[in-house]
């Protein structure tokens, strides 16, 4: 049900949120329908989101862009076919809400209707043995609302790949380049598919939201997700950015979370399929699925998915999504995903390595095939995207929690201390 919010003015900070710091920003004063986005007809002049001035993604503003993205960028569809949509059993625990929990450090104590509120929340959707025991709904979100998942992308292109590799189709252990002549002169030259797969490849690539020189800020213009300065002389896409990128350590020697990698993935995936991506997971997954609505991709200039951060779907159909992956890729009365796949992703990745990278509020966990993996008591894996995108697979409890929001700190290491007990709490309380 959605709520209905206080509303108070907020002014937007003048640089992208991925450099902001959350301390003081309140999430009910945020809510972009009370703050009025885009509203009107024509919206008032100081209301206007634009993609030109980057006040799409300025905090509050991108409270209202996040879930409005195709009228933003250029995006491909994911058909979803001609097939009814596949029920949802929705048996509401009115419980939920008010399950209280401690925060990782033990000094807070919340309710889970408290914590969503915080964190900037846009929807949740809980689903246990198969059945929605809770779903609610804030700011412009609705049931039919897409909203941008950001790196929870890069897991469902990780699905993919891991698919074609055990079709046979991608061999984990050969060169990148055997597929991929093009980057033979690029930092990934020595990486192996699976190493672009675990973020293991080595390559320079700064990850670092709050530094502005960071080469993530070169790659999002160079895919046309910001406007490109006027003098602007940088490749074009960005599978054309993938081959000017460098060596920086010695593939398999390190774990780096860099999104250029999914997007190596991707152009692995439209390369031994002969098909875009849109095309590849529209027929293998969205269709047999059953999904309520087209879901939709960004795409670069030269018409190429953003396998690191661009698909946007309903939050049922991410639930749907996730629950088909707890069930072993069965869904909806037939097999989706080879079981063999997911226990690749299951079995996690090189935990020293992760371990080395700093995760402190991810310890003992690992990177597969695009995924996190807890390698806690419960099996827990789960799709990570930045402001807080989350499909929470917890296997033990046979639950399924997923989530948009539109947190304005980037990195997750901010809302990880209040969500990954919540998420817990839930799934305890369901056992």
């Amino acid at each position: 049900m959605k709520k209905s919010l206080l509303f108070s003015a907020l002014l937007s900070v003048a640089v992208p949120s991925f450099a902001t710091n959350s301390d003081g920003v309140d999430p009910i004063k945020s809510d972009p329908v009370l703050q009025g986005w885009m509203q009107g007809q024509p919206p008032a002049a100081d209301k206007v989101i634009r993609k030109q001035d980057n006040s799409f993604y300025h905090f509050p503003q991108l409270r209202w862009s996040f879930a409005h993205w195709s009228e933003l960028q250029p995006t491909s569809s994911i058909w979803q076919g001609t097939s009814l949509p596949s029920k949802l059993t929705v048996k509401i625990n009115t419980k939920i809400k008010q399950l209280p929990f401690e925060t990782m450090d033990g000094k807070s104590s919340l309710t889970v209707e408290k914590a969503l509120v915080n964190t900037y929340t846009d929807s949740i959707l809980v689903m246990h043995k198969g059945n929605v025991v809770f779903e609610d709904y804030y700011g412009v979100m609705t049931p039919q609302t897409r909203h941008i998942a950001w790196s929870v992308t890069k897991s469902v292109f990780g699905i993919l790949a891991a698919t074609l590799i055990q079709e046979g189709q991608l061999d984990p252990n050969a060169k990148v380049t055997q597929y991929i002549p093009e980057l033979k002169n690029s930092g990934f030259a020595d990486a192996t598919v699976q190493q672009v797969l675990d973020m293991q490849t080595g390559v320079k690539f700064s990850e670092n939201y709050a530094d502005p020189k960071a080469e993530i800020w070169d790659y999002v213009k160079a895919g046309s997700l910001f406007p490109q300065p006027e003098n602007y002389k940088g490749p074009q896409g960005f599978y054309n950015y993938a081959k000017t990128v460098t060596s920086a350590q010695k593939p398999g020697s390190v774990f780096n979370y860099q999104t250029v990698n999914a997007d190596v993935a991707g152009w692995l995936i439209r390369r031994v399929t002969n098909q875009s991506v849109s095309k590849v997971l529209s027929e293998r997954v969205w269709q047999k699925l059953g999904v309520e609505r087209d879901a939709y991709i960004s795409l670069d200039s030269e018409g190429n998915e953003f396998a690191g951060g661009g698909l946007n779907l309903t939050t049922r159909d991410m639930a749907r999504f996730g629950e088909m992956i707890r069930l072993d890729g069965q869904y909806n009365g037939q097999t989706i995903i080879p079981k063999a796949a997911i226990d690749d992703i299951k079995q996690g990745g090189d935990k020293a390595l992760f371990a080395k990278a700093g995760y402190q509020t991810l310890p003992g966990w690992s990177y597969r095939d695009l995924w996190w993996v807890s390698h806690d008591d419960h099996g827990v894996f789960a799709a990570r995207g930045v402001h807080g995108q989350t499909i929470y697979i917890d296997p033990k409890a046979e639950t399924v929690i997923v989530r948009f929001a539109s947190q304005p700190v980037a990195a997750n290491s901010k809302s990880d201390p209040v969500l990954l007990p919540m998420y817990r709490a839930i799934t305890n309380y369901l056992m």
